[in-house]
């Protein structure tokens, strides 16, 4: 079992550049709501977006971009998330993200995942404007034609609108012989893969669309000094 060198901590503004919807639970929807609701943290009832989209996205468009693919047993899936380590360039997969095989030879995920909360200022935004369909999201109509008859069938769909600001915040854990820097990369290569794709559902129709801001990333770290002596984070320093 490795030490553990150090944890480094990113936090990046994101903003939506169309109307997201990652679906939530419909078991409380009030009547003429919509048909799909986005999820939402149950004590404040604002939409979040939780890690585990986050994490997905950048774990799978990564081994898109690898070609790290992996057929597995899984009922419908026949895909599922890459584990081999024995390729010197896709093994980058299992090592961030992270190898369920049972057993020794489990690697645990190194970078963890928050769940995306609005900022102060959308939150006082979206919750004071006078154009939302419900608390803090418009409704989107999408309608299924019948190719024959032309009957319509609509079904709303509920979105955080364009716009709005999260914060996305990542911890990676980094131990003693890791490549630091080509972990620290590859998160940054998951970002900048999620942020030319989508989040959520119904991304080839528009929804999903973000945009990080670079500018405002930081990368802080804390070492076991700082954890011994109490230290906040401080600035990253690769190696």
């Amino acid at each position: 079992m490795k030490a553990l060198k150090k944890k480094v901590l990113f936090t990046i503004p994101l903003k939506l550049k169309s109307g997201l919807h990652v679906g939530g639970s419909n078991m409380s929807m009030a009547i003429g709501g919509a048909d799909s609701v986005v999820i939402r943290d149950p004590l404040t009832q604002q939409p979040i977006i939780p890690g585990s989209s986050i994490k997905g996205k950048m774990r799978s468009l990564s081994e898109k971009l690898l070609g790290a693919y992996q057929e597995v047993n899984m009922g419908v899936v026949k895909f599922g998330p890459y584990q081999d380590t024995d390729d010197e360039i896709k093994r980058i997969i299992p090592e961030l993200y992270g190898k369920a095989a049972g057993g020794d030879d489990n690697i645990p995920s190194r970078v963890i995942v928050r769940d995306a909360h609005l900022t102060d200022e959308s939150e006082k935004e979206l919750r004071n404007s006078e154009n939302m369909d419900m608390l803090y999201s418009e409704v989107k109509t999408e309608v299924v034609i019948d190719r024959v008859t032309s009957a319509a069938m609509p079904r709303q769909i509920e979105r955080v609108p364009a716009g709005s600001e999260f914060e996305v915040s990542l911890l990676l854990n980094v131990f003693e012989d890791d490549d630091e820097k080509k972990l620290v990369d590859y998160v940054k290569v998951g970002l900048r893969l999620m942020e030319d794709d989508y989040l959520g559902g119904s991304g080839s129709r528009g929804s999903g669309e973000v945009a990080l801001d670079w500018e405002g990333l930081s990368v802080t770290q804390k070492t076991l000094s700082d954890y011994e002596k109490g230290n906040d984070w401080q600035s990253h320093q690769t190696g």
